[in-house]
């Protein structure tokens, strides 16, 4: 499945009837959507009333292999912020498109993203309009403390404590100042995961959905 230009995105998941939910895959810098396929098949399975696309980043990543949302070369705690704040209205306007092409609106939608993927979608939730029920963050951080509460998005952060390239603190910086702002949000921890997703990710994807603001419209199987 693709859309036009930014849009495009592997269709993991289509219900042969209108789609109750919609959840959205966003892979890390360097990496391609098919590296998600294998975990949105596992939350298809959970959720098969729900539309589940892995989307690919917009640019070739400065890796020399994959797509990026934004460059990570030379990237530091300085720049990041103005480089997530550029590309950010891609992400905005990737989520949209594919929100009208199934039909499924923001009360609907689940944001799952790993590494760049995850900065992306936690970032989105400093919008005014929000852009879903759920952002799933795993091994991801803002690029910059948020400022507000996002509504009624709930966040729920997932890391593995050995992870050694996005350490566990940023997350645990995120969930302090959310918590400050008296957001909506919770962290999952793993003992001697690196930055990967393993079972215990899945399986704890899994039970944040179902506890939380998705499942009475629609996701929970």
């Amino acid at each position: 499945m693709s859309g036009a230009g930014v849009f495009d995105a592997i269709a993991v998941h289509q219900p042969a009837t209108p789609a109750t939910s919609l959840v959205l895959l966003f892979h890390g810098v360097g990496a391609q959507p098919q590296d998600l396929v294998p975990l949105g098949r596992a939350l298809a399975a959970q959720w098969p009333t729900a539309c589940v696309l892995s989307l690919r980043s917009p640019d070739p990543s400065d890796l020399g292999r994959g797509w990026q949302w934004f460059s990570v070369a030379g990237v530091t705690e300085a720049n990041r912020p103005d480089r997530v704040a550029a590309t950010l209205p891609r992400f905005v306007d990737t989520v949209r498109h594919w929100q009208q092409q199934t039909g499924v609106d923001a009360t609907r939608t689940a944001l799952v993203g790993f590494s760049q993927g995850a900065i992306m979608a936690l970032e989105s939730t400093q919008q005014p309009e929000p852009l879903a029920t759920a952002v799933v963050a795993i091994a991801g951080r803002f690029a910059q403390p948020p400022q507000s509460a996002p509504g009624q998005t709930r966040i729920h952060l997932m890391h593995g404590d050995a992870d050694p390239v996005m350490p566990l603190r940023l997350a645990e910086d995120a969930l302090r100042q959310l918590d400050a702002l008296r957001a909506p949000v919770t962290l999952d921890r793993f003992p001697g995961l690196g930055h990967g997703i393993d079972q215990r990710v899945l399986d704890a994807i899994v039970r944040r959905l179902q506890d939380g603001a998705l499942a009475p419209a629609g996701l929970a199987g």
